[in-house]
């Protein structure tokens, strides 16, 4: 089944909003990486925004996952009140997730074209013509 999920981003205090909504909601991180983790291929990250947050998930109940990122300024990104929100897709494969992301992004723009990631995943991102934020991400099945 396809999922749902809010995808938040932070001027820099992305550990601090997620230790909050943790001890709200409880629970444990089931991804949390900083940039120094999983480098971006050809940016070099500042020393100063090495330990920031590239990705932290926080499962709420059974289906639900909050994510979150800080942005940075050094990799061409601004955090303006209203664009700290995405929605992000997960579909069950790989060509319905093209299918959706080639489907959203008609009118709008295209922040991060989907491709095969160095994480794993089969990932893009975008802005449709309504100005909806979108995270487009099929993950595929890990091998036994």
């Amino acid at each position: 089944m396809m999922k749902l999920n809010p995808y938040l981003n932070f001027a820099g205090n992305t550990e601090e909003a997620f230790r909050f909504y943790k001890a709200i909601f409880g629970g444990e991180f089931s991804s949390i990486v900083r940039f120094k983790d999983m480098p971006v291929a050809g940016v070099p990250i500042p020393k100063k925004d090495e330990n920031k947050i590239m990705h932290v998930s926080l499962p709420i109940g059974n289906d639900h996952v909050l994510m979150g990122t800080d942005t940075l300024e050094a990799l061409g990104q601004r955090l303006v009140q209203g664009n700290n929100v995405h929605i992000s897709v997960h579909p069950e494969s790989k060509v319905e997730a093209d299918r959706i992301f080639a489907a959203l992004s008609r009118g709008g723009t295209i922040e991060m074209p989907i491709a095969d990631q160095v994480w794993g995943d089969h990932y893009g991102s975008l802005k449709d013509k309504f100005g909806v934020q979108w995270m487009v991400n099929y993950t595929p099945p890990k091998e036994r």
